[in-house]
C-alpha cells in the first residue's frame, strides 16, 4: 500500500461548467483549466481524488480501478470532438481504499467499492 503525507497537500473545487468548456477555446475558464496544473503544483501528483454527485447509489462508492479508466459521454447533442475526448488517467487504487476507510471511520456503514464505472467526462 502506498505511503500518503499526513495533511491535505492541495484542495481545490473545480465546476466544470459547460460541458463544451473542454473544447471551445473563446470560454475563459478553457485556458485557465488547462495551464492550471503548471502554474500551481511543482510536481506532478500521484493521485487526485474527484468527488461526484452524477451517480446514484443508495450508498458512497469508490473508484477502485487499475488501468487507463474509460470515459463517460452521458450527454447528447453536443459537437462530435466532445465524444472523442479521452482522459485515461491510470487509476489508483490505493487511494481509493484510504477514502473507503476513512468513510468508515466517519460514521459511513455500507461504502460501495465499483471496479467497472468509468470516469465522468466532467472529471
Amino acid at each position: 500500500m502506498a505511503v500518503y503525507k499526513k495533511g491535505i497537500q492541495e484542495t481545490f473545487y473545480i465546476s466544470h461548467g459547460s460541458p463544451t468548456i473542454s473544447i471551445d477555446d473563446s470560454l475563459p475558464a478553457h485556458p485557465f483549466l488547462k495551464s492550471l496544473c503548471q502554474k500551481i503544483l511543482s510536481e506532478k501528483p500521484k493521485g487526485i481524488l474527484v468527488i461526484l454527485g452524477h451517480c446514484e447509489t443508495s450508498e458512497p462508492s469508490v473508484n477502485a480501478i487499475s488501468g487507463p479508466i474509460e470515459t463517460i459521454y452521458d450527454f447528447y447533442g453536443f459537437p462530435d470532438k466532445m465524444y472523442r475526448l479521452k482522459y485515461l488517467a491510470p487509476g489508483l487504487p490505493e487511494l481509493a481504499y484510504r477514502v473507503k476507510q476513512l468513510l468508515f471511520n466517519f460514521g459511513f456503514e455500507m461504502v460501495h467499492v465499483d471496479k467497472e464505472r468509468g470516469l465522468d467526462h466532467g472529471a
